[in-house]
């Protein structure tokens, strides 16, 4: 790591001469050349940092390294970060996920256009790009991603200001109608929405406004304007509900100094803080008004267009934090045939194929529970494909199954909607001499004959799967059809999904918005399309070998998702697989069954659908535990603290739950236990809760186990927890278990514990 620098310490080890001045913004660059001419600009805008720190070649501190860092900095209030490249996937989204959580994490990356792109095999490879695949990522783990350097510092002034306003629709306040128009202009192609005065706030704005005032949003209170219309308006504003965020735009006029309306505004504006942005037009005439709003620390722009799109980044960021603190719904799929799967891919690599044909394709599919067109195979011979049209009742469809023909349309290797034997020989016929005749060099193996599907609402969609170089596996979802590089109508996600992040994939394409219905079509069973989404984030886990996968056109109507045509590249180098993803899947191989009081019981890690079930759980547990838990009487439960203890992160955390699946009253959790790593896994600290009426029976022990087996099994060294000494029954049993315990001199009345180190030192002998 290169270039520290650390305001508040007032240290300064870089190259450049001048001094940062302390705040709380901790800017983390990739460029050096870059960070001293944003120091440069930075001073000169007044704007503080609480560190500065050029990573040049990172050869060990990297910015996982430093996201873990400033996430606990109580210095710090935003991460901002420049990135060229990313060379530790995994630690980066696990660092950038758990830092996203607690304080905003706003990035610039560079290199958006690739000098030149590899040529892709399949639509799915063709379409997964290096820069959208980041961008998936940043939203994964819900940090914002900007443009440029100027909107770094837009958003970071947005988030400081104006993060907790939940406002999704934006009221202007301006003394000019001009101002106004290029509001509005701004706001419609970002998509934000301008609000809709309410009766009652008509009322307010009759009666302090002149009678030509714009009458609706933006409320134009016109140029004449005193510095009392100004107050009397915001007053009104922020009396009225629906206008929860107000951009104040004041264009200068000769009637009223703008320091007189600032002076008039700022103390109402900053007793409801983070209801206003403000964007002072001009230069020096309005200068001191603009330093007046700073002052108050109220969010100030250059432009109508700047605020506006600081409003938009702000949407961004709430939706990007919202998915990643959602609470899924359980998926339907049944556990998926993996032997079956694993014969097709094992049998095709023995033969040496890279591509699976048709059929096999469609089977691997069918493995993980996603829907088929059944298909049958047959020889290259016209009479053969007639024979087996025979036995389908209705029309059907003929292919051609080749390795060097993957876009069989394209090539004219697929003949539809044809009805009886004889139009299907002659169909076969045809295709030969055709593809004979424009692909010579082709290998035909056959034939495949299937039923013409007849679903007449059905969206042709397109789902699959591709390997970035970066991120490791990918999914792509979007419009299908033969004009699907055309269309460019596609998002793409890292897996492992579940149903709040296939739903949140699907709704950022274009297509979404027919899979609602319109018309005569119903909507789209989008629980199904989800699953099917979900099943192939499962099918890429499972089968490390599967390099870019293809289904297109993908079915989905009102009845589910229908797969008509799939393709799958093999490798035998195993690019996929669950080691490959960015973001580490669920540990389902630590699940297993225990033998307990008679009772069977499931032992295996918690996930984010186990929110309703964990809050049943605290929510019974007495009063005095709770507080032998957290060491404080626990306030009631919000979404937000209930995700912290469901959504964790696996790399870095983990949380045993045993839960009794055949209670009365359906699956109940008994107890839990959990740890969490520090960033370089020497210490984890621990923490151990069992239902009060389950005490004292043997269940903590065997929560305190698996977390010290899991600890040996991930290399850490040390586990440590804090422990009340009124608690004696656990600091019994961790006596049992080899814990040491000294007084904690951070906690009075309670005791650090901490394990024999559960594998020896690095470096020991």
């Amino acid at each position: 790591m290169h270039r520290p620098a650390e305001p508040a310490q007032r240290l300064n080890a870089s190259f450049t001469q001048a001094n940062a001045l302390p705040g709380e913004l901790a800017l983390v660059s990739q460029s050096g050349a870059l960070l001293t001419a944003l120091l440069d600009w930075a001073n000169a805008e007044r704007i503080g940092f609480s560190h500065l720190v050029s990573l040049g070649e990172h050869v060990d501190v990297d910015f996982g390294d430093l996201l873990d860092h400033l996430a606990t900095d109580r210095h710090t209030r935003a991460i901002l970060l420049y990135i060229e490249s990313i060379t530790a996937p995994r630690k980066f989204m696990s660092a950038a996920r758990a830092a996203a959580r607690a304080k905003p994490v706003i990035v610039v990356k560079a290199g958006r256009v690739p000098a030149g792109m590899r040529a892709a095999a399949s639509h799915t490879g063709a379409l997964a790009g290096e820069d959208i695949v980041f961008d998936a990522a940043i939203r994964r783990a819900g940090m914002l991603r900007v443009d440029t350097l100027n909107e770094l510092f837009i958003a970071a002034q947005t988030l400081a200001r104006f993060r907790d306003n939940p406002s999704r629709d934006l009221m202007v306040m301006t003394n000019g109608g001009g101002a106004g128009v290029m509001v509005a202009d701004a706001a419609a192609p970002l998509g934000v929405t301008l609000a809709r005065p309410g009766a009652a706030l008509m009322r307010r704005l009759n009666a302090v406004l002149p009678a030509q005032w714009s009458h609706g949003n933006p409320v134009d209170i016109i140029g004449d304007a005193p510095a009392q219309r100004y107050v009397d308006t915001l007053k009104a504003l922020f009396d009225a509900p629906e206008a929860g965020a107000v951009l104040f735009v004041h264009a200068p006029t000769a009637i009223v100094p703008s320091e007189d309306i600032a002076q008039a505004c700022a103390p109402l504006i900053a007793a409801h803080p983070g209801r206003v942005l403000s964007c002072w037009l001009g230069g020096d005439t309005v200068a001191p008004a603009r330093r007046l709003f700073e002052q108050a620390g109220i969010a100030g722009y250059e432009t109508p267009e700047e605020a506006v799109r600081a409003f938009s980044l702000m949407q961004t960021y709430r939706r990007n934090q919202a998915v990643l603190r959602e609470t899924p719904t359980a998926t339907a799929n049944a556990e998926p045939d993996r032997a079956r799967a694993r014969r097709i891919v094992e049998t095709a690599l023995e033969a040496g194929s890279e591509w699976l044909d048709e059929i096999d394709a469609k089977d691997l599919l069918a493995a993980y529970g996603i829907p088929v067109v059944a298909t049958l195979r047959v020889p290259a011979s016209p009479a053969a494909a007639a024979e087996a049209a025979g036995r389908i009742d209705g029309p059907v469809v003929l292919k051609v199954v080749s390795p060097d023909i993957l876009h069989k349309s394209d090539a004219g290797g697929v003949r539809l909607d044809l009805r009886g034997a004889e139009a299907v020989r002659a169909a076969a016929e045809d295709m030969l001499a055709h593809l004979r005749a424009t692909r010579p060099e082709a290998v035909i193996q056959g034939f495949s004959v299937q039923a013409m599907a007849q679903r007449p609402h059905a969206k042709e969609l397109i789902a699959g799967a591709h390997v970035d170089p970066i991120f490791g596996p990918v999914l792509l979802f979007g419009q299908g059809g033969t004009a699907v590089e055309v269309l460019g109508d596609r998002a793409i996600a890292l897996p492992p999904l579940n149903r709040t992040l296939a739903r949140e994939l699907i709704g950022r394409t274009r297509v979404a918005r027919l899979l609602a219905g319109y018309r005569d079509h119903p909507p789209v069973r989008i629980d199904a399309l989800c699953d099917a989404l979900i099943a192939l984030a499962q099918l890429l886990a499972d089968q490390p070998e599967v390099a870019e996968l293809d289904i297109n056109p993908l079915w989905a109507d009102e009845h589910g998702v229908l797969a008509l045509d799939a393709r799958v590249r093999l490798s035998s180098l195993a690019p996929s697989g669950m080691k490959r993803f960015a973001v580490r899947p669920y540990p389902a191989e630590l699940l297993r069954r225990l033998h307990w009081q008679g009772r069977m019981l499931l032992m295996r890690p918690i996930r984010p659908e186990d929110e309703a079930q964990h809050r049943e759980f605290l929510e019974a547990a007495d009063p005095e535990d709770l507080g032998m838990r957290f060491f404080q009487a626990m306030h009631p439960l919000s979404h937000d603290d209930l995700a912290r203890m469901t959504q964790i992160d696996y790399e870095r955390e983990m949380a045993f739950i045993v839960v009794d699946e055949h209670a009365q009253d359906g699956p109940c959790t008994l107890g839990v236990a959990r740890l969490v790593r520090d960033p370089d896994n020497v210490d984890a600290e621990f923490a151990v809760m069992v239902r009060s009426d389950l005490k004292r029976r043997g269940l903590g022990r065997l929560l305190m186990q698996a977390l010290l087996d899991h600890a040996l099994a991930n290399g850490t060294q040390r586990l440590v927890g804090h422990v009340l000494r009124e608690n004696r029954a656990m600091l019994g049993l961790l006596k049992t278990l080899g814990f040491a315990s000294e007084p904690d001199a951070d906690e009075p009345g309670a005791m650090v514990v901490a394990s024999r180190a559960v594998r020896p030192p690095a470096g020991s002998a």
